[in-house]
C-alpha cells in the first residue's frame, strides 16, 4: 500500500501558519468591537440629536379648515395657529398637569381614527378630550377642551399666554384696565365680591369670557367651580378646585379672523336667551344723590322736597332723586305710621306730607339682608319661616339654623333666594313701598359675595359660586324694568340697569382715568345699560371740591346712557360749573339717548355692544389694541375726552376703515388712520368725531 504523501512535512510552518492566523483573528475581533462601540455610540447620540434638536418640535394634534392644534414638546404647550403657521391664535400652558419634568409626547390619540376629536390620558393624573367644530358660514372654528382628574385631590390648571395678545374680558377689577393685561391678582375663586371688603378680589361685572386681540375667544363651562390669577403681562391662568368630585376643567377656544369676528362668535354662543330692553326713560333723567343722615321718615321727606325744589331753581330739570337704604327704611316706617294714624283718623301732618314725597321721582334702595334685631326676624323665628334666610341645618335632618353675616356693620341674615316664600315675601315688600311711597327705581345692592364660602360652609348645590347673583336678578326683572341692581353675571340679557363700582375722586386710574376702561369691559360682557359713578367719583363719600375733575368727569359721563351725581353743581359755587352742567345734561337728552336707543336695538337683534372699543372698526390694527382712554358710540360717534390734570389738549388716533372723520366743532375732516398729536381740547370742550362714509 502505498505511503501517503505528507501535505505539511515540516511541523514549523504548520505551528507558524496556525500563530499567525490566531494574532490575526484577535486583532479583527478587537477592531470589529471598537467599530461596534463607536456605531453604538454614534447611533445614542443619533438618538438623542433626533430626541432633542431633529425630532419635529410640533406635532398636529387637529387640523380644521383655517387652524389647527400643535403640540409644542418642549415648552408643554397647546397652540393654535394658522395652517400656513404664520399666525399664532393662542398658546396654553398646560405643563401644570402632571409631571412637567417627564417627556409627554401626546400624540397618540384614544379616540382612533376620529379627525375630529383627540382623546389622551396625562401622566396617570388627568384625562383630555378636544373636540374641533368648525363653522364654514361664520368662518369660526372652536375647540372644545375638557380636563377630567383621574383621582381625587387633583389641580388644573391652564395658562393663557400675554405674548403678542391683547386680552379682555373675565371680572371687573378696582382699577380696571383695558387690556387686562397690565392687572395682577392672585389665584383665588373666581366669584364677584365685595370690593369695599376684598379691594383686590372681582367685583361688579363677571363673565367667564376672555377675548384675545389675535382673534381667539375663551368661554369657560360657567357650572364648575373655578379660580382666576392674572401675572401682569405673562399669562392669565384658569383652576380647578380639588374635590372629591374630581371636578373637571373645560373651556371652548374659538379661533376667527379677527378680533371683532371672534366676539360676535363668542356671543352666539354664551347669550342662548333673547335680550330684552330696560326702561329706556331712565336714559333722559340724571340721578341725583341725597345725602342726608336723618334719624327720622319726616326729615327725609322734608330733605327730598327741599333738594327737589332746589334742582327747580337752578334749572336742572326733572331728574330722579336717589336716596341710601337708610333712608329708605325710615320713610318705609313713616309709611306705616301714616297708614296706622289713617286708620285711627289722628294725623292730619302725616296726611298732608305724604303724597308730596308720592308726588317726587325717588329711587330707593333695598338689599336681601335683614337685621338679627328686626321685629321681622324674630317673628320669622316664631312663626316656622327661618327658611326665609339662608340656613344649614344644625345636624342631618336637624332645625334649619339662620347664617349670620354683617352688613352695614350690623348683623344681619341673608334672603333665601332659593325659597319662593321669602322671593314672595320679598316682593310683596317691594310693592308696598311702591304703591305708597311711587317711586319707580328700585336699586337693589348686596348681591356680592357668597355668604357660605366666606364663611368656610359648604353652601347648596343651588347657591354654588355667583348663582345667588343670577337668581337676583330674576328677581329684580319682577320687580319692573327700571330694576337697578350693583352686579351683574350671566345676567345681561335681563332688563336691567347695572351700576358701576364707585370710584375714587381724583385723576388716577381709581378714578377718572378708570370710566372708560369700565364701560368698554362692562359693554364688551353684554351689560350696556350702565348707572356710572357719580360725576366726580363717589367711593369716599365726601363732596368733590376740584372744579376741573368735576368737569372733565361731566364730560365723559354726559356720553354714557345715565349721569348721576354725588355732588350737586351749585357746591362749586360758581355759574361756570351750573351752567356746564345745565348744558350737557341738554347735550345728553339731545344728542346722545337718541344714538343709544337706535344702537340698543341692534344689540337686541344682534348682540354687538352699544358702546364700542376702537378695534370695532379697525379689527386688524394694532394700534386699536390698547386705547383706552376713546370710545365709539355705535359705528358713527368718537368720543375723546382729556383724563389729564390741566391739560387743554391730548393725542387721538381716528381707527382707519375706509372712511373719514369730522370734527363736530370746527367741521375739519380726517382721514382713517390719522394720528393727532396734541389736539386741542378746552376745559369745557370734549373731543368728539363723527364717521364720514
Amino acid at each position: 500500500m502505498p505511503h501517503a504523501r505528507n501535505r505539511n512535512p515540516s511541523p514549523i510552518p504548520e505551528v507558524t501558519w496556525d500563530t499567525g492566523l490566531k494574532e490575526m483573528n484577535e486583532t479583527w475581533k478587537g477592531a470589529i468591537a471598537c467599530l461596534g462601540v463607536a456605531v453604538f455610540f454614534v447611533m445614542t447620540i443619533g438618538i438623542i440629536y433626533w430626541q432633542v434638536v431633529d425630532q419635529p418640535n410640533k406635532n398636529w394634534i387637529l387640523r380644521g379648515t383655517l387652524s389647527g392644534l400643535i403640540w409644542e414638546r418642549r415648552t408643554h404647550s397647546l397652540v393654535i395657529q394658522t395652517l400656513a403657521e404664520d399666525k399664532t391664535y393662542v398658546e396654553i400652558d398646560v405643563g401644570n398637569v402632571g409631571n412637567p419634568d417627564i417627556e409627554v409626547p401626546f400624540v397618540r390619540n384614544l379616540c382612533w381614527l376620529n379627525k375630529t376629536e383627540f382623546c389622551y390620558t396625562w401622566d396617570s393624573v388627568a384625562e383630555v378630550k378636544i373636540s374641533l367644530e368648525v363653522n364654514e358660514e361664520t368662518e369660526t372654528e372652536c375647540y372644545s377642551m375638557t380636563w377630567v382628574p383621574v383621582h381625587c385631590h387633583v389641580e388644573l390648571k391652564d395658562c393663557f399666554s400675554m405674548t403678542n395678545v391683547s386680552w379682555y374680558g373675565g371680572a371687573s377689577v378696582r382699577g380696571q384696565t383695558w387690556p387686562i393685561n397690565d392687572q395682577n391678582a392672585t389665584m383665588q375663586p373666581f366669584v364677584v365680591s365685595d370690593l369695599k371688603n376684598n379691594p383686590f378680589g372681582f367685583g361688579s361685572a363677571l363673565e367667564r369670557y376672555f377675548l384675545g386681540s389675535s382673534g381667539v375667544a375663551v368661554l369657560v363651562s360657567p357650572d364648575i367651580p373655578l379660580q382666576l390669577g392674572v401675572d401682569s403681562r405673562q399669562q392669565f391662568c384658569l383652576q380647578s378646585l380639588p374635590s372629591m368630585e374630581r371636578a373637571p376643567l373645560q373651556y371652548t377656544v374659538c379661533v376667527a379672523n379677527n378680533v371683532k369676528a371672534a366676539h360676535q362668535e363668542a356671543v352666539q354662543q354664551m347669550y342662548q336667551h333673547s335680550r330684552e330692553l330696560p326702561n329706556m326713560n331712565a336714559l333722559w333723567l340724571p340721578f341725583w344723590k341725597l345725602l342726608t343722615n336723618m334719624d327720622s321718615g319726616p326729615k327725609v321727606e322734608r330733605e327730598l322736597r327741599t333738594f327737589s325744589n332746589r334742582l327747580r331753581r337752578h334749572q336742572l330739570g326733572e331728574g330722579v332723586i336717589s336716596i341710601n337704604e337708610h333712608s329708605t327704611t325710615l320713610l318705609s316706617d313713616m309709611d306705616h305710621d301714616y297708614l296706622n294714624s289713617r286708620k285711627r283718623g289722628m294725623s292730619k301732618r302725616l296726611t298732608r306730607d305724604l303724597p308730596l314725597v308720592k308726588l317726587l321721582n325717588i329711587s330707593i334702595t333695598l338689599s336681601p339682608f335683614l337685621g338679627v334685631d328686626t321685629t321681622q326676624f324674630h317673628t320669622s323665628l316664631m312663626d316656622g319661616t327661618e327658611a326665609f334666610w339662608l340656613s344649614l341645618p344644625s345636624a342631618p335632618q336637624g332645625q334649619l339654623i339662620p347664617v349670620m353675616s354683617q352688613w352695614r356693620g350690623k348683623f344681619c341674615v341673608k334672603l333665601n333666594i332659593t325659597n319662593p316664600g321669602a322671593v314672595s315675601w320679598f316682593l310683596d315688600r317691594v310693592g308696598s313701598l311702591q304703591a305708597h311711597l311711587g317711586m319707580e327705581y328700585v336699586v337693589l345692592e348686596g348681591a356680592e359675595g357668597n355668604l357660605f364660602e366666606e364663611q368656610a360652609l359648604r353652601p347648596p348645590q343651588a347657591l354654588g359660586g355667583d348663582k345667588y347673583i343670577s337668581l337676583l336678578a330674576d328677581m329684580a326683572t319682577r320687580i319692573g324694568d327700571s330694576t337697578i341692581v350693583t352686579a351683574g353675571t350671566r345676567s345681561s340679557h335681563r332688563p336691567l340697569f347695572v351700576r358701576m363700582t364707585p370710584l375714587q375722586s381724583d385723576w388716577s386710574p381709581m378714578g377718572l382715568k378708570g370710566i372708560i376702561p369700565s364701560l368698554l369691559h362692562h359693554t364688551l360682557l353684554g351689560y350696556n345699560f350702565l348707572i356710572p359713578d357719580a360725576v366726580g367719583g363717589s367711593l369716599s363719600g365726601d363732596l368733590v371740591t376740584d372744579e376741573e375733575l368735576f368737569i372733565r368727569w361731566l364730560e365723559i359721563t354726559a356720553f354714557l346712557p345715565v349721569i348721576s351725581f354725588h355732588t350737586p353743581p351749585w357746591v362749586c359755587g360758581e355759574d361756570r360749573v351750573l351752567n356746564l352742567t345745565r348744558a350737557y345734561i341738554a347735550k345728553h337728552q339731545r344728542d346722545v339717548v337718541p344714538l343709544i336707543e337706535k344702537y340698543a336695538d341692534e344689540w337686541q337683534m344682534t348682540g354687538n355692544p352699544i358702546y364700542r372699543p376702537m378695534w370695532w372698526l379697525s379689527p386688524s390694527d394694532p394700534m386699536t389694541f390698547t386705547i383706552d382712554d376713546q370710545f365709539l358710540i355705535g359705528d358713527e360717534v368718537l368720543v375723546a375726552p382729556v383724563l389729564e390734570k390741566g391739560a387743554v389738549q391730548r393725542d387721538i388716533y381716528l381707527p382707519d376703515g375706509g372712511f373719514q372723520w369730522t370734527d363736530i366743532r370746527d367741521a375739519q375732516v380726517f382721514d382713517g388712520g390719522t394720528f393727532l398729536q396734541d389736539y386741542p381740547v378746552p376745559l369745557e370742550d370734549v373731543a368728539v368725531f363723527l364717521r364720514r362714509s
